[in-house]
């Protein structure tokens, strides 16, 4: 058979319908299929610990968001993302902030929403391109639309790195504080939170005077939102 632009168009058009079907699934799925893994927990698990060099097993489990302390999603909330509960996955004055910083300064910074951060965490490769952030766009307007705030939260909380090979409150609560997510308490969700933009640089076992005084800003920041009465309808 002869090769046609009509054919070529046809057959595009099948590829791209299938990929949509997939990834409608695939998000559905992960809707009430908890993940498993990321992408980028198998990326960590494959390199050795900047600090001691060697090859470890992440720390992993996931928890549901009832099984948390209220003050975990207040605490990401108040540090990340205070706009989370209104915007649609997408804070465009934040984004137009870092951009114009990252285009006068060498070090870079993110404008990302708790919504992108899921969606390139549990569907997508690290990396810095703009095919990758136009798929982010995509899966992060897909979560938001299929899954809703609540889930979005509980996911990110579960695969959030925390630590070397540390990922998800459950780990987290257990190797700082040892305890339970359910028992974590203000301050100690407001440290976990205080290292979010960088759980390797920062430490919360040995938090730099610019950790807690971020950590005393989050803490603020959780009374300023309302406190717990910002989520409770999460948790009746």
């Amino acid at each position: 058979m002869p090769f046609t632009w009509a054919a070529a168009r046809w057959l595009f058009l099948k590829l791209a319908i299938v990929l949509f079907l997939v990834s409608v699934l695939w998000v559905l799925t992960y809707r009430w299929v908890d993940p498993p893994v990321t992408l980028h927990m198998l990326s960590k698990r494959s390199e050795p610990s900047p600090k001691t060099e060697k090859v470890s097993e992440i720390d992993y489990q996931f928890v549901e968001l009832e099984d948390m302390s209220i003050q975990l999603p207040l605490a990401v909330i108040a540090a990340e993302d205070q706009l989370f509960l209104t915007h649609d996955g997408f804070d465009f004055k934040a984004i137009k902030k870092a951009f114009e910083r990252n285009l006068s300064s060498k070090k870079t910074v993110g404008g990302s929403t708790i919504s992108q951060q899921v969606a390139k965490n549990v569907f997508l490769w690290h990396g810095r391109s703009y095919l990758r952030k136009a798929v982010e766009m995509y899966f992060t307007f897909m979560i938001e639309v299929l899954w809703g705030k609540e889930r979005i939260m509980e996911v990110y909380l579960n695969i959030a790195e925390m630590g070397d090979h540390v990922f998800g409150v459950h780990a987290a609560s257990k190797k700082y504080f040892g305890t339970s997510p359910e028992k974590v308490g203000r301050q100690q969700a407001a440290l976990l939170a205080a290292v979010l933009p960088n759980p390797i640089k920062y430490s919360v076992a040995k938090p730099t005077g610019y950790v807690l005084r971020r950590r005393r800003n989050i803490v603020r920041n959780m009374v300023r939102l309302g406190g717990s009465e910002l989520i409770k309808n999460w948790y009746n």
